[in-house]
Parts: C-alpha cells; structure tokens; sequence
C-alpha cells in the first residue's frame, strides 16, 4: 500500500518508492527553475531491504510513491538457517521471514523472543528485538 506525494514535499529520513522498491532518503536536492524548465529534485535513497542506492531525479511538482509501513511486534517460533518463523501477536498468524543482516540483531534472536518487524508492499522484515 502507498500513497501519492509530491516530489518537493519529500525529507531526509522519509520513505519512498523508487523502481518499485521501498527506500529510505539520504540525500535530497532542489535546483531553481531554468529560462524554459521548471524546478528540478535530485533524490538518493538507499533500499529497505538490499542496502542497494537508488537516485530519482525528477520535476518538483511531479509525483512519486511513498509506502504505508506497517510496524507491527511478532514472537519468534523458530530459526532454520537464514529463515526465521514469526507468528503476529495480533493476528497469532505465522510466516517466514529472512534473518536480519545486522550482526548484533541476528546474535540476539532466538525462539520466544519478541521482535517489531515491518510490513512493507508485502514484504516483510525484521528491524529489532523488543524488551
């Protein structure tokens, strides 16, 4: 889920989706108005999910895509390999997820600790360890 934003309007620190990945901004520049062409905006923003840098330049008043991040807390049921097993503690659904790149985050998971991951575009990950 997503919803539409103007160029201009986007932040250091937000989200947005470019090449129908989500990512978190970087880095954002504005250029004035030329003779005959309108403003321009430079976006860099590194992927939620590969780390991988992505740029976007567009006119100001075009739009773009921001996800709908849904934050949410699950308890680890298991961990096989590079797969951990989540049920929502909402829903008490269960599903895959992979395991988290950060080292100190992959060391401190273990079956029936609470952790908060996000539900982005259908996507899911872990972000951190509650309590």
């Amino acid at each position: 889920m997503s919803k539409p934003v103007y160029v201009g309007e986007l932040k250091i620190g937000q989200y947005v989706i470019i090449d129908g990945e989500p990512c978190r901004i970087v880095e954002f520049e504005k250029s004035k108005p030329g003779k005959h062409g309108s403003a321009k905006a430079r976006v860099v923003a590194m992927s939620v999910f590969t780390g991988q840098k992505k740029s976007l330049i567009s006119p100001v008043d075009s739009r773009v895509e921001v996800p709908m991040i849904d934050k949410r807390t699950g308890q680890i049921i298991s961990i096989s390999g590079n797969l951990v097993q989540l049920m929502d503690m909402e829903s008490y659904s269960t599903f895959e997820s992979p395991m988290p790149d950060d080292p100190d985050l992959k060391g401190s998971l273990a079956a029936g600790v609470e952790v908060e991951y996000w539900d982005v575009l259908g996507r899911r990950m872990i972000v951190r360890r509650k309590g």
